[in-house]
């Protein structure tokens, strides 16, 4: 079932949200400040690509409290757009049966939204 969903979510827009955030996470790593932030918007590339049947975990790191630091800037910076973006596809697909698998998949984005430092995709 996770197969089928991952293709149909490409045929109808996965494909350029993968490409949206690869392309995003380039432009980030272009500079030193900015690699952190584009290895997070790889992270959300390829979970972007294929949603059905990633968990997204907590990581138990010994980073004290750089990953909440990073994950305020993130927020701060263009998190929270993302986050309601995806919020406002979710509750848009959500709208109708057949959407509704694929409304989940957007509130997963959008967890993973608010706070990517610290999480881990499996």
């Amino acid at each position: 079932m996770n197969f089928i969903g991952n293709i149909l979510w490409v045929i109808f827009g996965g494909i350029f949200i993968f490409f949206e955030y690869l392309i995003g996470g380039f432009i980030l790593c272009l500079t030193i400040v900015g690699i952190p932030f584009g290895l997070q918007c790889f992270k959300f590339a390829f979970v972007g690509l294929a949603p059905f049947g990633v968990k997204i975990t907590d990581t138990s790191s010994n980073t004290g409290c750089l990953s909440t630091i990073m994950n305020i800037i993130w927020l701060l910076c263009g998190g929270i757009w993302i986050a309601l973006t995806h919020l406002f596809f979710g509750i848009l697909l959500c709208i109708t049966i057949v959407g509704i698998p694929f409304g989940r998949q957007h509130f997963k984005l959008m967890n993973l939204a608010f706070s990517p430092f610290g999480k881990s995709i499996s």
